[in-house]
């Protein structure tokens, strides 16, 4: 009878233990799925869509040149031995339109002088200016919404010689970082 009551409570005590462990292994396992289930980190991917190129519009230049500038915000002055037409020819600053994640930070870096060359020869420069909103920014329209970036500039007028009227086209480069 005591070897009966001695096994019983061995199978009590080995009972015990099994729920135990079986116990201590749920727990983790719970644990593991618990942080399992965690939202991975969100990728950062940023897609920039040109919407309008850098345009100076209509202008005249007298014998020395000077400069068109054309503001983030689009408006247009010149300096030196440059007359601003109005012949319905548009001018604007560049516009981006940025998909990012709300909270992405976005830093500009405008890239080399741009050269332009014209239709009767010729060439013009382009210095990339400021933007709006300024660099850097934070992105804050969600997906699949775009924030929206203008880019200003300056344009070099050369003499008549250097820079010989006509229609003045070329390409520009800008690196957008995300951090």
């Amino acid at each position: 009878m005591k070897e009966m009551k001695q096994t019983r409570q061995k199978r009590e005590n080995l009972k015990h233990i099994i729920l135990s462990a079986a116990g201590i292994f749920l727990f983790f396992m719970i644990q593991a799925v618990s942080y399992g289930q965690e939202d991975p980190p969100r990728p950062i991917s940023v897609f920039i869509y040109p919407q309008q190129g850098l345009q100076f519009g209509a202008l005249s230049q007298g014998a020395s040149g000077g400069t068109v500038v054309i503001s983030p915000t689009g408006s247009r002055s010149a300096t030196g031995d440059v007359t601003l037409l109005n012949l319905g020819v548009p001018y604007s600053a560049a516009l981006f339109g940025i998909e990012a994640n709300p909270g992405t930070l976005i830093t500009i870096l405008n890239g080399p002088d741009a050269t332009l060359t014209g239709s009767n020869g010729g060439t013009m420069t382009v210095h990339l200016g400021g933007s709006d909103p300024a660099s850097p920014f934070v992105c804050t329209v969600p997906r699949p919404g775009r924030n929206m970036v203008q880019i200003g500039g300056t344009l070099n007028v050369g003499s008549p010689l250097a820079s010989p009227p006509g229609s003045y086209s070329g390409t520009f480069t800008i690196t957008f970082f995300q951090e």
